[in-house]
């Protein structure tokens, strides 16, 4: 069964995710909330996408923080 009801994240890509945290926050503020060199040295949308797919504990980091701001993503 592929249906995940419960699953804040099914059917968002992580690009849309990355997308909507640069769009609400900024590269500067979503470096201060996740210290990662993708999003504070030389920051891009792809670059960030490359480092996120090949680092889990970095990619869950996202996923986290976008959950906790996910009813600000709608307001805007």
């Amino acid at each position: 069964m592929d249906n995940q009801p419960y699953n804040p994240l099914h059917g968002i890509t992580l690009k849309a995710i990355v997308e909507q945290l640069v769009e609400h926050f900024g590269f500067d503020e979503l470096g201060q909330e996740i210290n990662i060199k993708c999003f504070t040295t030389t920051p891009s949308i792809k670059s960030s996408l490359t480092f996120l797919r090949k680092t889990p504990w970095a990619r869950e980091k996202v996923e986290q923080l976008y959950i906790k701001n996910k009813t600000s993503f709608s307001e805007e």
